[in-house]
């Protein structure tokens, strides 16, 4: 059986990753290894100033004070006896798309898995008010999943994964989105008087690209995005030289 390494960034017992760690093991030998609590937005943060623990809560499940991205470090070369097959990163209960994924949690511990050498995707769902698509997007997750450990990953490239509400009308390849950015900070007052403000109260825009992330999503399908490791803009290389170099 392949050995699959199961995180997310909401939680080690959130309903996205239990769903999740029971549709994968059907199709493998699975260890859930994610943060003891909420750590939405974490982005690709690892963990250097402080000492990590690990509690563990259930015969394959472990609990890390920490990070997605430590959580994946930690799984990889302290609780597995041999690297694992696969990384899988979710189910996240909305979607990650377009610029938003570089906050995500959820899509930076499939990035620290394949930086670690490890065929990686990160799943998340197109939930609503009282209403998200886990069962759908477990049995999606399966789907990538057997696919990945047949075929592999082409290059040094990650998955992400985005399933809709609805039944979904299958797999469309998408690039990532952009947003429109607006104002993205709410200011309200307590009931002290005192002013107080959230960061991304305002429902994001997109721009109207049919071959995006958000586009494929909207459209009904199950958006496949990959994302590559290397940021490097090869397309300016040579004019930069040019400009910086003696």
């Amino acid at each position: 059986m392949p050995s699959i390494l199961l995180t997310n960034d909401d939680g080690v017992d959130a309903p996205g990753i239990v769903a999740l760690h029971r549709a994968l093991g059907e199709i493998g030998d699975v260890l859930r290894v994610a943060p003891d609590r909420d750590q939405s937005g974490a982005g690709h943060a690892l963990t250097l100033n402080s000492p990590l623990r690990i509690r563990q809560v259930g015969e394959d499940a472990h609990a890390v004070d920490g990070t997605p991205t430590d959580c994946v470090n930690l799984g990889i070369f302290q609780l597995l006896d041999r690297r694992p097959d696969l990384v899988v990163s979710g189910i996240n209960p909305t979607p990650n798309l377009g610029d938003d994924i570089t906050y995500s949690g959820t899509v930076s511990a499939a990035l620290e898995g394949t930086l670690l050498g490890v065929p990686s995707f990160a799943i998340s769902c197109d939930g609503g008010p009282g209403r998200v698509c886990f069962q759908q997007a477990a049995g999606v997750a399966c789907e990538v999943a057997r696919r990945i450990l047949r075929d592999g990953l082409p290059g040094d490239m990650l998955l992400n994964v985005n399933v809709p509400r609805e039944a979904s009308r299958g797999f469309r390849v998408a690039r990532q989105g952009r947003r429109i950015y607006t104002e993205g900070v709410v200011e309200r007052i307590d009931p002290m008087g005192r002013l107080y403000y959230w960061i991304g109260g305002v429902a994001p825009e997109w721009r109207d690209d049919p071959s995006s992330d958000y586009a494929a999503l909207k459209a009904g399908h199950v958006s496949l995005t990959p994302l590559r490791i290397d940021l490097t803009q090869e397309s300016v290389l040579a004019e930069l030289a040019s400009r910086w170099e003696p």
